[in-house]
């Protein structure tokens, strides 16, 4: 190593000598996030380069190698065996190395960089009625080059097999910085001046075939799923010596891959899903072979603790179309014809019965009931580590675990045939240890998955899990299986393949990195020279730290919050769901829900970031965050950014001068409310150059329009058209925003819920503290939440709708974990939404007024995260409307946010991913949007072409003829 390169900012400075325009991050707020990958571990890195182009990784590596500074490839980041963290550099391919190259229909391929997300590659072939077999269940955010790294599988490897089974060619960077092509008919180089280098390389791995014939061949491929260890045995004579093949699952310790070409399948004509009930995973087990006989593309088991945590977390409708069973296998079935498909998916289901082991079973034949199924396999890893039990809380497995379970074990593999055998030993096994832990998986392929309660917080937690892990290795190898069977060994296992492999085998695996690494400077302790299984743990021990939230679902308080988050990264996918907003707007991870979680637990360690709530990094990563909650509901361990992004904001600024917008807006209900006693000089006043000078002082963005105040007497006029002498219900809470900006929403919804048979009491001059919870004000939003508490509080029962969908959030959930009284979880359990009400309260004999066909819906991410079971969508098609035409994901306004001047380009950007393709294509529809943020983020994008957005009471409101107020 030289001196020049010894540290980080020598390394950065000769990076930048040998391959300008390289982006090289190395400050603790772009590091840290990737300390971390989805497993245990934690090992934070030098530096984070993101290449471009494989000349950059060849630079990378070069400088790498003459400053001894180990080199780590890393895709979406969703390893969960430890591959995708290291020490030294590493190397991101998501960020810039994502573009499909060719995709080739007559040959069904496509040659593609590593950093493509396989579900955008997907989406790229379907129309051509090709599709990339192999699917993990991290399909919309894992990457290619991940997916060769691991030799990744998937929810339909009964058909498709592993990714090996799909490569074509590798593009490969060797340790020394030479690039070269493996295929199956070896290795080429790129450069011809390289061609005596990569002669003697291939030269090399023959001579290691030819000594190692034995154990290649009895060692190795015995079973479908054996993906521990390398591939030798694609270098055999009779198998042609296929190095492309052999480097797929090395985990990036041999060479860095930075494209491929891929294998297309031909997509399925017709296909039919059964869901099959069983009293638990070993008698699913005993079914197998009989269904692989008839030759199924799926056949996946789940348990029953992770379905009842997808219902606690999405509501109970999130999960339909199961039989009755505590545990349940899926069963496809693909074909030509439909109608040949829903046969023979008949006559299994009939074989099934007669043996005796289900306790139900059905063909789903709705696509919607389809979609939830398979969504809740998907989120399988990310349900059972934070599971609830059937009331709804969170599962305690230990003293100190609050229902948490880790990887580790999570992907060992055996024969198909050998399988219910094998989950018998291993729960005996699971037992004798003390521990649980939650199994589904591909049961078609053998392939196992389990997140065990282990401690791996204490000593005493870790020599455990050590004895443990050893034992299970031993177990599995017993019934002639793998230690891993998609994930890789990564730092999990690596340590164990001594007892799956004889010395000589163990040999061969270190002669083959040798080849290509003699430096060891690839991926290292990762499958040769392992760390140990136990070393890098990345929880540990944390002091308590003093916050204004109780955080009541979390043993330690923020640190058992923020560790909620173990990686899996379903907030970086690009479609699906609301979360993360400002990732998808910006493609960085430190603008994910997972980087900033991974951030603020770096924050709390105090070791990387050592400023504590003073963090300038967490400052600068938490920025973006919209608040907008959509995590909460989506991620499937439930991480809420929002609320840790308030309670830092609220450390970070304590006795401090805070930005500008945080007094601007974050006291909106207060100013609000004087505006109201001057409303139309003040609105004429906002709209002159002044109104724009104010707005630059308060750090409001001048290139919006700001809404226009209502006067003080217009909420008194819309509710007087709305009384209607019958006794009150329900209360209406009349929220700051409807009072300031919409009071004819009050009236709406008060002539709704009159029409529906919940006639109901305006409540007045009460607030939700909303604006200084999002802007980190919590000691206000205290004070004002109390007073809101206290009045509500008095004895009245009756539920409390509330027309703003942000507020009834704030009540709902921000009031009892910010105040963390019985009266404030008194209230919060009578709050309904405008929707939640009509939804549940309505009387059965209510009819609406005549509704369009189609309708345009923007649902605010408040109430989509918020109230489960309970969203507009499904009330207007349960009322008649045929299409609704959501745009799912967030406005881009989100309160405060998209009026922050710093903002508006993200917010923008925010709005042009689902809502502005919606508006542009509007066709004369009609726009329905319950949030003031939504609705006036509408108005920007569409306003100047007449386009405004309804609350859905103006919708259903049946004196919707009468004149609006305006102020």
């Amino acid at each position: 190593m030289t001196t020049a390169t010894r540290g980080p900012a020598g390394l950065t400075a000769r990076l930048a000598e040998i391959a300008p325009g390289l982006r090289v991050e190395t400050g603790p707020g772009a590091t840290g996030p990737y300390a971390y990958d989805a497993s245990n571990y934690r090992v934070p890195p030098r530096a984070v380069a993101f290449p471009r182009t494989a000349d950059d990784v060849v630079a990378v590596l070069r400088a790498c190698r003459e400053a001894g500074v180990p080199v780590t490839a890393r895709g979406g980041g969703t390893s969960m065996a430890g591959n995708a963290v290291g020490a030294g550099v590493v190397l991101d391919f998501s960020r810039y190395m994502n573009r499909i190259l060719d995709i080739d229909v007559e040959a069904r391929t496509a040659r593609v960089e590593s950093g493509v997300v396989l579900d955008v590659l997907r989406a790229a072939t379907a129309s051509h009625g090709l599709d990339f077999g192999p699917d993990p269940s991290s399909h919309s955010r894992c990457t290619l080059g991940g997916m060769i790294g691991n030799d990744a599988c998937g929810n339909r490897s009964v058909r498709d097999g592993r990714t090996s089974g799909h490569v074509e060619a590798l593009e490969i960077v060797t340790a020394d910085g030479v690039r070269a092509v493996a295929d199956h008919r070896g290795l080429h180089p790129v450069d011809p001046g390289d061609a005596g280098l990569v002669a003697r390389l291939e030269a090399d791995l023959r001579r290691l075939v030819e000594e190692n014939l034995e154990p290649i061949r009895t060692e190795l491929g015995r079973i479908p799923r054996q993906v521990s260890g390398y591939q030798l045995h694609h270098l055999l004579p009779e198998n042609g010596f296929d190095l492309a093949r052999a480097l797929v699952g090395t985990e990036g310790t041999c060479a860095v891959v930075t494209a491929a070409t891929v294998r297309l399948v031909a997509t399925a004509q017709a296909s039919a899903l059964l869901t099959l009930g069983y009293d638990d995973v070993v008698e699913a087990a005993e079914d197998v072979p009989e269904i692989l006989r008839w030759s199924p593309s799926a056949v996946e088991g789940m348990d029953e603790a992770i379905v009842a945590t997808m219902r606690a977390r999405r509501g109970p409708d999130s999960v339909t179309g199961l039989p009755e069973g505590r545990a349940w296998l899926y069963v496809e079935l693909e074909g030509d014809d439909q109608a040949s498909v829903t046969a023979r998916a008949a006559e299994l289901l009939d074989a099934l019965k007669a043996a005796g082991r289900m306790t139900g079973g059905r063909v789903v034949e709705s696509a919607t009931e389809r979609r939830s199924l398979w969504r809740v396999r998907e989120d399988g890893a990310g349900l059972a580590a934070r599971l609830v039990d059937d009331g709804g809380t969170a599962r305690s497995s230990g003293a100190e675990s609050g229902g948490e379970s880790w990887p580790g074990w999570e992907d060992a593999a055996v024969a198909p045939g050998n399988l219910a055998a094998y989950l018998r030993d291993f729960r005996e096994l699971l037992a004798s240890h003390g521990l649980t832990g939650v199994l589904y998986g591909h049961f078609g392929a053998g392939c196992v998955h389990v997140r065990v309660d282990f401690d791996p917080a204490s000593e005493a937690g870790q020599t455990a899990m050590r004895r443990f892990l050893t034992e299970a290795a031993a177990l599995v190898v017993e019934h002639g299986g793998t230690l891993s069977g998609e994930h890789g060994d990564g730092r999990a296992r690596s340590e164990l393949l001594q007892v799956m492999y004889s010395h000589r085998m163990i040999a061969a695996f270190a002669a083959f990195k040798q080849v290509f690494d003699p430096d060891g400077l690839l991926n290292p302790g990762v499958v040769v020279d392992p760390a140990p299984l136990d070393a890098d743990l990345a929880l540990r021990e944390l002091p308590l730290v003093e916050t204004s939230f109780t955080f009541p679902h979390d043993e330690d308080g923020l640190a058992g919050a923020v560790r909620r988050c173990v990686g899996i990264g379903r907030c970086r996918s690009d479609a699906g769901g609301v979360m993360c907003p400002s990732y998808r707007a910006t493609g960085e991870e430190n603008h994910s829900t997972r980087g900033r979680a991974r951030l603020l637990q770096e924050m709390v360690r105090g070791e990387t970031v050592q400023d504590g709530w003073r963090s300038t990094e967490v400052r600068d990563a938490l920025d973006l965050c919209l608040s907008c909650k959509a995590c909460s509901s989506d991620c499937p361990v439930g991480v809420d950014m929002a609320t840790y992004k308030a309670e830092f904001l609220h450390q970070h600024y304590k006795g401090r001068l805070r930005p500008r917008s945080h007094y601007s807006l974050g006291w909106l209900p207060l100013t609000s409310a004087v505006a109201g006693y001057a409303a139309r000089p003040v609105n004429a006043l906002l709209r002159g150059p002044l109104g724009k000078l104010l707005a630059r002082l308060g750090g409001v963005t001048t290139r919006r329009r700001i809404p226009a105040f209502a006067s003080r007497h217009a909420l008194r006029r819309a509710l007087r058209t709305a009384r209607t002498g019958e006794p009150a219900r329900a209360l209406l809470f009349v929220d700051s925003f409807t009072r300031a900006f919409r009071p004819e929403i009050a009236g709406a919804a008060s002539r709704v819920l009159a029409g529906a048979g919940i006639p109901c009491a305006p409540r007045d001059g009460l607030c939700c503290g909303l604006t200084w919870v999002s802007t980190g004000q919590l000691g206000t939003a205290r004070r004002v939440m109390s007073r809101t508490v206290a009045a509500l509080d008095d004895g009245d029962d009756r539920p409390i709708v509330v027309a703003e969908p942000s507020c009834a959030a704030a009540l709902e959930r921000d009031v009892p974990e910010l105040l963390g009284t019985e009266a404030a979880r008194r209230v919060a359990d009578r709050v309904h939404t405008f929707t939640g009400a009509l939804t549940e309260l309505a009387d059965q004999g209510w009819t609406p007024p005549p509704l369009p066909e189609t309708l345009v819906l923007q649902t605010h991410c408040h109430e989509y995260a918020g109230f489960k079971g309970r969203r507009p969508a499904d009330l207007l098609r349960r009322l008649g409307v045929r299409d609704v035409d959501e745009a799912e994901g967030c406005c881009g306004l989100a309160g405060n946010f998209g009026f922050e001047a710093e903002h508006y380009d993200t917010s923008v950007a925010v709005a042009d991913l689902a809502l502005k393709p919606r508006l542009d294509a509007l066709g004369g529809r009609t726009v329905v949007a319950d949030g003031f943020s939504c609705a006036t983020q509408i108005d920007h994008l569409a306003g100047d072409r007449g386009v405004r957005a309804l609350h859905l009471a103006e919708l259903l409101d049946p004196a919707a003829d009468l004149p609006g107020e305006t102020p």
